[in-house]
């Protein structure tokens, strides 16, 4: 048992080092677009935070969902943001796959540069859109008499520049349409939905996105529409750019390893077997490059193509 557990962690060890030497060749080639998506994280933070002092609170507008939907109030609030942070924290993991798992059908850095395109497009519509109207915050601390609706004039940009990450996340006013968490969960579902492989986990994801959508209206965080609008922009959104960017490079077919950079000794140490799986479309996994088993001082490849030369040449 002992040795059983010794060789699958060896194997594990292997795995890992491979997978991350293939994801360190192409971060090398776009670390660029991914430095640019998590910058751009920071940009929506401050616009976000921008707008919190143009912020004017007053009465709740008249909302569909909040007439179906019961309040869960102050002390639920919780529920929503648990929810968003499993889904977040799961499609993470999942991204992450391919260096444990044998069935690999994405490369991660690739798979983040798609992913932070899509928010990145999303975010810019959404900046665009709550800076052209202000609406009264629904939230709780946006409310009339709360003294956080309101932020004091800035001292400078400065104060302005600095998100005062969570607090000032959390407790924004003026960033409603549309919702950022459901541009983060149609984003993660819709990139599952494609590059995914279990369906019941597909299904599991919409459910969720869904459960999430109805759980913002009811803690009051977001109006309806912040929701509805964030539906079929993110929907369209992903559309487009995927029309636009190239897909992605898949794993479960062999050609998808030209797309690496390999060194001269890496091209010289492949097969003559590989080569011939390359061109009749099969995979290689880059970890299981290794020396073939000889036998009596023999290749195997040498014996199969001495067996095929003798078959030949006994044919009439």
């Amino acid at each position: 048992m002992t040795l059983y557990i010794g060789r699958e962690a060896s194997k594990l060890w292997k795995r890992i080092c491979a997978e991350t030497s293939a994801e360190s060749n192409l971060f090398i080639d776009n670390w660029k677009y991914i430095i640019a998506g998590f910058v751009f994280q920071y940009i929506h933070g401050v616009a976000a935070r921008g707008v919190h002092y143009l912020h004017r609170p007053g009465p709740t507008l008249q909302d569909l969902g909040f007439f179906l939907l019961p309040e869960l109030g102050q002390d639920k609030v919780y529920v929503s943001e648990t929810v968003f942070m499993f889904v977040f924290l799961s499609f993470f993991l999942w991204t992450f796959h391919p260096f444990v798992f044998k069935v690999k059908k994405f490369y991660t850095v690739q798979i983040w540069c798609r992913v932070l395109a899509y928010l990145v497009v999303s975010q810019t519509l959404r900046i665009f859109t709550f800076y052209s109207t202000q609406l009264p915050g629904p939230n709780y601390h946006c409310r009339p008499g709360s003294k956080l609706a309101r932020l004091p004039e800035p001292d400078g940009v400065l104060e302005v520049l600095v998100i005062n990450f969570p607090q000032g996340v959390i407790y924004g006013c003026g960033d409603l349409i549309f919702s950022s968490h459901m541009i983060f969960t149609l984003v993660f579902v819709l990139t599952y939905q494609k590059y995914g492989t279990r369906r019941c986990i597909k299904q599991f994801g919409w459910t969720i996105a869904i459960i999430q959508s109805l759980l913002i209206v009811a803690s009051r965080k977001h109006y309806t529409v912040d929701v509805v609008v964030a539906w079929y922009t993110v929907n369209l959104v992903v559309f487009f750019v995927d029309k636009k960017l190239p897909e992605l490079s898949d794993r479960t077919n062999g050609s998808s390893l030209l797309l690496l950079p390999l060194s001269t000794k890496d091209k010289d140490n492949w097969t003559k077997e590989e080569n011939h799986k390359l061109l009749n479309g099969n995979s290689v996994n880059p970890a299981d490059r290794r020396p073939r088993s000889q036998s009596n001082g023999k290749n195997l490849e040498d014996v199969n193509i001495n067996q095929v030369d003798t078959s030949m040449n006994s044919t009439p």
